[in-house]
């Protein structure tokens, strides 16, 4: 359990994070992710990172069970996590691709989105569940994933898209089976690391020098309107009568646009009692 990282191939760094039930980080996993990363980055034979999850989900956020325990501090810890885990992803020096599978909601978001390349199971489902925890947070990395009125529909309504739907828009590389992702994720890794490791290094630096959003100020803006709303009062209100203040997520499949809403997956209880989206409920 934890964050570990491997080299299955040459010039390939497997960063893979295991936190059972559902992948709902808690504050240390987090900072231990964004140091995965940024070290395997930063290692001159590395050339590709392939972000990878165990279990049946990629990420389901924070750990609301830790931030109900411990309180501020927590809450504070889960906002810095979060954004150094985004901007470790996005400033690693090498090409980042995530392999995606079930559930990637509130924090997964937030790390696909900020990925070079996005390989997914066709059960991958993406989406923010923020407004239905108490929390905002990650429109900047949804953004980068669907169209701007999209983002919205789906950030409003709690709602998730398909890795298929993605595809669509351009920002899913290739949907395979589960049994398939690890091995099409390092495929893909592979055939980048056959490139120059140091022109690699540079072309990095150079499109996210092009970027128009800059991610890190993005997100933080949006972190701010979090901690209002845990301040205010609000974020409490909204999580506590959210199913009977148990934090569970029933069920539901309206649609928009053909996406489901997040309630809709099957055990999505579980990761609605475990996991906090990318804000925690709170705080950031």
């Amino acid at each position: 359990m934890g964050v570990s990282t491997s080299s299955p191939e040459k010039g390939v760094a497997l960063v893979t994070v295991d936190y059972p039930p559902v992948n709902a980080l808690p504050v240390d996993g987090w900072f231990a992710l964004a140091d995965a990363v940024r070290g395997a980055g930063r290692d001159p034979e590395v050339r590709c990172v392939v972000l990878a999850a165990e279990g049946r989900g990629f990420n389901a956020g924070v750990d609301i069970k830790e931030i109900q325990r411990r309180g501020p501090a927590a809450l504070t810890g889960a906002n810095r996590g979060c954004f150094a885990a985004f901007a470790a992803v996005y400033e690693c020096e090498v090409p980042v691709v995530a392999a995606v599978q079930g559930h990637c909601l509130g924090g997964g978001v937030g790390l696909a989105g900020n990925a070079d390349v996005v390989v997914a199971s066709e059960d991958a489902r993406f989406g923010l569940p923020e407004l239905d925890r108490g929390a905002l947070g990650a429109a900047t990395h949804l953004s980068r994933l669907v169209p701007q009125h999209l983002m919205r529909a789906l950030y409003y309504t709690s709602r998730t898209v398909s890795a298929a739907e993605l595809r669509g828009h351009g920002s899913v590389w290739r949907v395979v089976d589960r049994a398939e992702l690890r091995a099409a994720a390092l495929e893909l890794a592979g055939e980048v690391a056959a490139k120059d490791g140091e022109l690699l290094r540079l072309a990095k630096a150079a499109i996210n020098g092009i970027d128009p959003v800059d991610v890190r100020r993005s997100y933080r803006f949006e972190q701010g309107f979090t901690y209002e709303a845990s301040v205010s009062g609000v974020a409490d209100r909204v999580r506590n009568t959210f199913d009977g203040g148990t934090g569970a997520v029933g069920g539901g499949t309206g649609t928009v646009g053909g996406t489901e809403r997040a309630a809709g997956a099957a055990g999505a209880a579980e990761v609605g009692r475990t996991g906090g989206g990318a804000e925690g409920g709170g705080g950031r």
